[in-house]
């Protein structure tokens, strides 16, 4: 049975950091995969790792060859490639835990040809999430073309890792990358791409860890004439993209900003700040799990596993609509809830303080995705509160429900339907029997 996904990861020279990115792959929640490792002529060990890895995973297959360069070694990958989809890599670059599951869920649910997500940059133990379009939504290629006219040159429209493309198209239109040119080829891959594909759909939410190692056309030994000769020919691409994607006159409209992008390139060796801006310390841009706790036995180690899986299912939600794991657990609890409640038992419930409470609900205000109303307790007993859920929340209600039906296929994977409906029934004469005791 072939694989959903190909994903094509050269290597060059990467033992140190190759495992990193491999496991990152193989540990995917999306396991319908398949690895094509392409070492390229490797002298440190590197293609030794790989049959190690071809040995132990099945899905793991590895070519070997001399060095010919990162292009080459894709088009070969691409050639042997048996997914619906192509995913790439970079040998020192990882991926998120649930990269591979978004990008397809995002590809079948809208059945477009692209998928571009956004991902975090790396530099040294610092990370910044990094993105640029935020509509949610299905765009022609005409319209995928004006957002990146803002920001030609930037890696989220550049690169291929963050992105999921059709090999039917690929092979289709024989498309390959150019051997001839080390800089931007991955540009003017996606560049004939797009040229192809119908539609584009973005995901705002990082998938992938980039790592600011490599080197810039200045630290390649190249003469000045040949590196422009090099962005002339990438610029060509660019600009006869733009003359194919649009018409006469909205071309002409567009050229300066056409343009802009040999500006934009010619900024390529100016050396980055090594604090990004709104950056975090490394480890802490997620959800942090502890693996002793999941390890552990004992009823609070219980409790801890499954609210830590609900919350890595709701961590992409928290993501794409930047808010924390509380606020999202907060708005899940409020969708289910006949939305009036006293502060202390909304506090208890969600193992809060009062005062992390009173933040969280006037974050959320000032967001939009609730109003409160304070109402008027008779003598003796509690004041409550009646929250109300506005439109920017009732958006979110899909994502809640695939939140927890990805909860629910994790914890019943391998069960039968038989074996499921037990554990109902078990599961609700325990709920029963601890009301009977709090009650």
């Amino acid at each position: 049975m072939e694989p959903t996904v190909s994903i094509i990861v050269p290597v060059y020279n990467a033992r140190d950091y190759l495992e990193r990115c491999v496991d990152s792959i193989l540990n995917q929640e999306y396991t319908d995969l398949e690895l094509l490792l392409v070492n390229d002529g490797s002298t440190d060990g590197s293609g030794e790792l790989c049959e190690n890895y071809r040995k132990t995973d099945p899905r793991v297959h590895v070519i070997h060859k001399e060095n010919t360069g990162v292009s080459d070694s894709r088009n070969l990958a691409i050639r042997r490639a048996r997914g619906k989809y192509l995913q790439f890599a970079d040998s020192d670059d990882w991926m998120a835990p649930e990269a591979a599951k978004l990008l397809v869920r995002k590809a079948e649910e809208t059945g477009c040809d692209m998928v571009i997500a956004d991902f975090y940059r790396v530099i040294g133990d610092r990370v910044s999430h990094k993105g640029d379009i935020e509509e949610d939504k299905v765009m022609t290629k005409e319209e995928f073309a004006s957002h990146m006219m803002e920001r030609p040159s930037d890696f989220y429209y550049g690169a291929l890792w963050n992105k999921l493309y059709r090999r039917n198209i690929v092979e289709e239109h024989q498309l390959s990358m150019n051997r001839e040119i080390s800089w931007c080829e991955d540009f003017m891959f996606n560049l004939e791409y797009l040229r192809y594909a119908r539609s584009i759909s973005a995901l705002q939410i990082p998938i992938y860890y980039y790592v600011k190692r490599k080197g810039s056309l200045v630290s390649q030994s190249m003469n000045i004439s040949k590196v422009i000769q090099m962005k002339l020919v990438v610029f060509e691409y660019y600009n006869n993209f733009y003359k194919h994607v649009l018409d006469e006159e909205d071309y002409e409209k567009n050229r300066l900003q056409v343009y802009r992008f040999l500006i934009d390139s010619a900024k390529d060796g100016i050396i980055l700040p090594s604090i990004l801006s709104g950056a975090k310390k490394l480890g802490t841009e997620r959800n942090i799990i502890y693996q002793e706790a999941v390890q552990e036995d004992g009823i609070l180690a219980e409790v801890y596993r499954s609210r830590k899986l609900m919350e890595h299912y709701l961590e992409p939600m928290a993501l794409k609509h930047d808010l924390t794991i509380t606020e999202t657990s907060f708005l899940l609890y409020v969708s289910q809830s006949d939305g009036t409640y006293s502060r202390k038992r909304l506090a208890d419930l969600l193992g809060l303080s009062g005062r992390c409470l009173s933040s969280v609900i006037q974050k959320l205000s000032l967001k939009g995705f609730i109003k409160t109303e304070e109402l008027k307790a008779k003598k003796g007993e509690e004041k409550k509160i009646r929250i109300m859920l506005q439109p920017a929340a009732e958006s979110l209600l899909p994502e809640f429900q695939i939140a927890m039906e990805d909860y629910g296929k994790a914890i019943f994977a391998g069960f039968s339907s038989e074996e499921v409906e037990v554990y109902i029934q078990m599961n609700r004469r325990m709920k029963e029997n601890v009301q009977k005791i709090l009650k």
